[in-house]
């Protein structure tokens, strides 16, 4: 990830100094099939097992967590459990999304059940998952937040997916509340685990709530920019095809932004969604109306204002935490 305030690539690299050798040695209790899997997973290897060094990944949900605990005056370390424990939830997440979207690509590479085959990734999910619970398990401050991340992000995967059976448009149609509240689960619960996970485990438990909801609404922010990555993104920074999101007829924010506008670009739009987008000239067509009707000009003013909410409970609980506010805007001020 290309960080716009260097303050926070700063932040993030230093947390990951103390995070990696934590990971390892999280993973290094799997079966050898096992772990070979989760170390491709994790950016470690490639899929014979030799060692990578690509794109292993942002590592925003742990440096969430451990700046989290030094702004309330803990040392980053107090966190590591829930920062393993977040890192691998997200793994596992991935792991299993790309199977449920069919991804064939991953930070510029094949996804794991590329690799390996949809049933040993989903097994290997499964052990991350496992893995995660297991860091947190003994420490009930931290378990009670990563525990509701874990059924928050299931809700939420399962609202994703049912909303490409809905039409786009009619009664049934998804609206722009419903794709909050999906997103505010499936990315802002993790987000949200992180830092209240942080704060109790550096010592604060009482800031969790707040922290909580703060992570939440970072979520929406991280989720809709990464809506529009998914259309407008560069795929040689992204490590994703270009236009994905519209191939799979995905309920995203800014295509639902532009078909609420009413002009005459959405209505066009709505056409041509409904009718589906046969060939790569009519999905380049779709992402120009989204764009002409204002889906992506309503996308970045409706991150902005869920940044905008989390940074103000955010100076409102820990007014120094320089480190932890600038990640936190980078998440929506990216390109990958």
């Amino acid at each position: 990830m290309n960080f716009s305030h260097p303050l926070a690539g700063g932040a993030v690299a230093r947390c990951r100094g103390l995070l990696e050798p934590a990971l390892r040695e999280a993973v290094s209790v799997l079966h050898p099939w096992g772990a070979r899997m989760a170390a491709f997973a994790l950016g470690w290897s490639d899929a014979d097992g030799k060692p990578y060094r690509g794109d292993s990944g942002k590592g925003v949900r742990p440096a969430v967590s451990m700046l989290a605990a030094e702004a309330v005056g803990a040392g980053a370390e107090s966190a590591l459990p829930a920062a393993v424990a977040v890192e691998l939830v997200h793994a596992f997440s991935l792991a299993h999304d790309d199977i449920i979207d069919h991804d064939e690509r991953r930070r510029h590479r094949e996804a794991l059940w590329k690799a390996y085959g949809v049933g040993p990734a989903l097994l290997a999910g499964d052990a991350l998952l496992a893995l995660a619970v297991r860091q947190v398990a003994e420490r009930p401050e931290a378990m009670t937040w990563v525990s509701a991340a874990l059924v928050e992000l299931v809700q939420g995967q399962a609202a994703d997916m049912a909303f490409e059976n809905r039409p786009w448009h009619g009664p049934r149609q998804v609206t722009l509340a419903e794709y909050v509240e999906m997103a505010a689960g499936k990315t802002g619960g993790l987000l949200g685990a992180a830092a209240a996970a942080g704060v109790a485990l550096g010592g604060a438990p009482e800031l969790g709530e707040r922290m909580w909801a703060l992570g939440r609404d970072l979520g929406v922010a991280f989720q809709i920019v990464d809506d529009m990555l998914g259309i407008w993104g560069d795929p040689l920074v992204t490590g994703k095809p270009v236009y994905s999101d519209l191939r799979r007829d995905k309920k995203t924010f800014p295509v639902l932004a532009a078909l609420g506008t009413g002009g005459a670009p959405a209505r066009e739009l709505s056409e041509m969604l409904s009718a589906g987008l046969a060939d790569e000239e009519s999905i380049q067509e779709a992402a120009r109306l989204v764009e002409e009707a204002g889906g992506r000009a309503s996308a970045q003013e409706t991150a902005d204002q869920y940044l905008s909410s989390a940074l103000t409970a955010l100076d409102e609980c820990l007014p120094e935490a320089t480190e932890l506010r600038a990640l936190c805007s980078s998440l929506v001020n990216r390109d990958n």
